[in-house]
């Protein structure tokens, strides 16, 4: 008799990686012994330190929040939705929850026991990397990455190129090897002569037994645990994680995270009982993968041309789409891909100066604003930046100026070429108006925050969320003390700020239908950038700024901030957080696919689930935006 039940779960699991990659028989085979979930809002799934259950668990309908408790504070580590795998960490490790799971609201959640899923994927290498991936994105949440502190999220597959993670890896033919008979000291000696970090030891019949690397010679010889002339066989870890020569990047890079090695030795046919052909270690697989963000950021270091720069930035979009594919959190791809941006700048800015006749004339600082101020611009958009330098006599003002003008016009140059488009408006550093003296910069804050007109709100919206970049920080410190004094002296501002924040009505009207723009060349598409992201940018910053809070631009982490000072609160400005970073996320995908900013999205080409996914993200809008009118009382204002 046709089960209906299994069919369903098998049909939506079809949808959603890496069950995607399975025929229908694997489905079906994993959809029989599937259990259904029913949990209301608050139910707890697993805490932390509970022992691992016998199946992770996809979100079918609702959310469920993951989170630990730091000083009695519930901390959110990530909210899953519809489709969302979690609890993968024990199918590798077989710890205990590093985490606690808890539904954020209704939900329906399929428990998929581990035995039946790996018995159906066992031989899968697009599955196997798929669990990579997830497992490095628990791993790296800063509350487990204590027990895995050199995990591979940096060195993930570039997966726009699946040469990358399906190739054979690379491994040394003719490692080095000692006979089960010799003495630790043999061993070194080899070690010594031919600079390697690891001897294998094998039998007569060169069958690996066992392998010996630095670390083992550092802590059971030179701890004085064994003596230099002890048996190789007394010190050599055992036994060792064998494969075969058709080995993959993907499938190494599993069995060294899940086995917490950094050497493979590869075997005739795989197994541990053949012959000893090869060895494969942790640095054969970052040679093999190379676009990591280490390996990025030296390229930039090292660039003397402008067209290396563009080459480095480039390997930067690739590693970008990369990551995204592979869900790595997108917290840990923006402080990279920010650190790239910020990376890119600085150079530009040294390269230009070298090009200058004179070295600057006086100490300066570059920002950055808008966007990469934020630690936002993840795609190639327009660039907005200004330049501060120190005060000088009023008699060599526009000397000055004129220096850092001219030297702004390169550095703004070289941004474009490397892919940043000049920004429409030009607020850039190469505009005098950009480009001032740090005392004439207080004064333009000054005038912002106590004449809070309809240009001052405009700027203020994109010149308050600045970041230093290059030069002397105490210049922007300066600034920053000043904007926080001035602040002080004119409630006004904020309340004029906070009416403004609210421009940008929640992103649905009646019968949840998207609004979409009437007119124009986006007629019936979504703007997700004004509709959606810069509602909650706004009244992030508004509420930073009242709140005094000082060097946080971030909009995920300024919301996270006011959750942590304002406890009662926190649920919504968590929820904040989390729906700022994953409607960046979504724009970013956006633009990557159709190479563009992202901005603008063509609603029938997403599927059911995104657009679910797109509504979730909107429910906080309306909620910080009533907290908005409360808090600033805008009812009263003029």
């Amino acid at each position: 008799m046709k089960n209906s039940i299994a069919d369903r779960v098998a049909h939506f699991l079809s949808g959603f990686p890496p069950f995607d990659l399975l025929s229908l028989n694997s489905l079906n085979k994993i959809a029989v012994e599937t259990s259904i979930i029913y949990l209301d809002k608050g139910d707890v799934l697993f805490k932390k330190d509970d022992t691992y259950h016998q199946h992770f668990y996809v979100v079918r309908d609702g959310s469920v929040m993951l989170y630990h408790t730091h000083e009695n504070e519930k901390l959110i580590a990530g909210i899953n939705d519809t489709g969302d795998i979690f609890g993968l960490r024990a199918l590798i490790t077989k710890e205990n929850y590093k985490l606690s799971a808890i539904a954020n609201e209704e939900a329906i959640v399929y428990a998929i026991p581990i035995e039946v899923f790996e018995s159906v994927t066992q031989n899968l290498v697009k599955v196997q990397k798929y669990l990579i991936t997830a497992f490095a994105s628990n791993s790296h949440d800063p509350y487990t990455a204590e027990e895995n502190s050199r995990i591979f999220v940096d060195y993930l597959p570039n997966s726009s190129q699946d040469l990358a993670n399906f190739q054979t890896a690379n491994y040394t033919e003719k490692p080095e090897t000692c006979n089960e008979n010799a003495t630790l000291q043999e061993a070194a000696i080899a070690m010594s002569n031919h600079s390697i970090s690891c001897i294998i030891v094998v039998n007569n019949d060169k069958i690996p037994l066992g392998i010996i690397t630095n670390s083992d010679i550092k802590n059971k010889v030179a701890t004085g645990k064994f003596p230099i002339t002890t048996k190789v066989t007394n010190i050599m870890s055992a036994p060792v994680i064998t494969d075969s020569p058709g080995i993959t990047v993907a499938s190494a890079q599993l069995q060294m995270i899940q086995h917490n090695i950094s050497h493979i030795c590869i075997t005739k046919d795989g197994t541990p009982n053949t012959k000893l052909v090869g060895i494969l270690t942790h640095h054969d697989i970052l040679v093999t993968l190379g676009n990591s963000p280490s390996v990025i950021l030296k390229d930039i270091k090292r660039a003397k041309r402008t067209r290396h720069l563009r080459q480095a930035r480039l390997k930067a979009n690739t590693l970008l789409k990369s990551y995204l594919e592979q869900n790595i959190p997108l917290s840990h791809i923006i402080k990279l891909i920010s650190k790239i941006n910020d990376a890119v700048t600085e150079r530009a800015i040294i390269l230009a100066i070298r090009k200058m006749e004179t070295p600057p004339p006086v100490a300066f600082s570059w920002l950055s604003i808008g966007s990469q101020g934020r630690k936002e611009q993840l795609l190639f958009t327009d660039q907005d930046n200004a330049l501060i330098f120190e005060d000088v006599d009023k008699t060599k003002y526009k000397q000055t100026q004129a220096y850092f003008i001219k030297l702004s016009k390169l550095v703004t140059k070289t941004l474009n070429v490397i892919g940043f488009e000049y920004c429409e408006a030009d607020m850039m550093a190469s505009n005098p108006e950009w480009c001032k003296s740090v005392s004439q910069w207080q004064q333009q804050f000054k005038e912002w925050i106590e004449k809070p007109d309809e240009k001052a709100i405009l700027l203020a919206s994109i010149f308050f969320d600045y970041n230093h970049i290059y030069g002397n920080k105490t210049l922007v410190d300066a600034l920053t003390n000043s904007i926080y004094k001035a602040l002080e002296n004119s409630s006004l501002f904020c309340r004029i700020l906070a009416k403004d924040a609210l421009k940008n009505p929640p992103p649905l009207g009646f019968f949840k239908q998207f609004l979409v723009e009437h007119n124009g060349e986006q007629k019936d598409l979504f703007n997700i950038k004004s509709r959606a992201l810069m509602p909650l940018i706004d009244a992030a910053r508004v509420l930073t700024l009242s709140n005094k809070i000082k060097d946080i631009n971030n909009t995920a982490e300024r919301f996270e901030k006011l959750a942590e000072i304002d406890p009662n609160n926190a649920e919504l400005f968590n929820s904040c957080a989390y729906a700022s970073k994953a409607l960046l996320k979504f724009r970013t995908k956006q633009g990557l696919l159709h190479d563009n900013s992202g901005k603008f999205i063509e609603l029938e080409s997403l599927s059911k689930e995104e657009k679910l996914k797109l509504r979730r993200c909107f429910k906080p809008i309306l909620d910080v935006q009533e907290i908005l009118k409360i808090r600033f009382d805008l009812k009263n204002i003029l």
